[in-house]
């Protein structure tokens, strides 16, 4: 029997679908890999002035990668009503013995502002608390994306400290904010009637 991180399901919700990279996602995850707010709420690069440059092959062969990976779990996020990829979740950094593992979310400039993101990081943590073997889930969120913090917490995720001043970026030091959410508190946050 495969291992529960060896499935790389398909998760549907009324915004989004979550699945398997294609080929055909390529020329929006470059797009989305350059795109300034990406750099920077993501820390790629400590500059505004300094966009990474990303060898087209080499970001490829790590796509499609992911489709044999049995200790993560990488999906696209596709907007239902275009069809086309915006972003992606991932469940990384996994550790067996204390049913751990990290999240992380990118939406790119085509799915910003409707509710995608929001709707992904529900549909990860649904499956993933559902079928893997994990108790809690982390993340790690610079202090000046408060979008994504707000995200997180409708979630269920609990801020539990700061990295302080864990990112330089254009001359200035910005904080690292902790979170995670366990497994109970994700089933008391399931079954709340506000629910959002």
């Amino acid at each position: 029997m495969d291992a529960p991180w060896a499935h790389k399901p398909v998760l549907a919700g009324p915004l989004t679908t979550l699945r398997p990279y294609l080929d055909e996602d390529l020329p929006h995850v470059l797009e989305a890999l350059t795109d300034p707010e990406v750099v920077r709420l993501t820390g790629s690069a400590h500059s505004s002035r300094d966009l990474p440059r990303h060898d087209e092959q080499t970001i490829r062969r790590w796509y499609t990668s992911l489709a044999t990976r049995e200790d993560r779990l990488d999906l696209m996020v596709v907007d239902n009503t275009t069809g086309t990829w915006v972003g992606e979740v991932v469940l990384n950094d996994w550790d067996p013995g204390n049913e751990s593992c990290n999240f992380r979310i990118l939406i790119g400039p085509r799915g910003r502002d409707r509710g995608l993101g929001t709707e992904a990081t529900r549909l990860l943590l649904d499956h993933a608390f559902t079928h893997l073997p994990l108790h809690r889930i982390a993340l790690g969120v610079y202090a000046f994306n408060p979008r994504a913090l707000r995200v997180y917490e409708k979630a269920g995720f609990v801020v539990e400290g700061r990295e302080r001043e864990a990112l330089r970026f254009d001359d200035a030091r910005v904080d690292q904010v902790i979170m995670s959410v366990l497994r109970p508190e994700w089933l008391g946050h399931r079954r709340s009637p506000g629910r959002s």
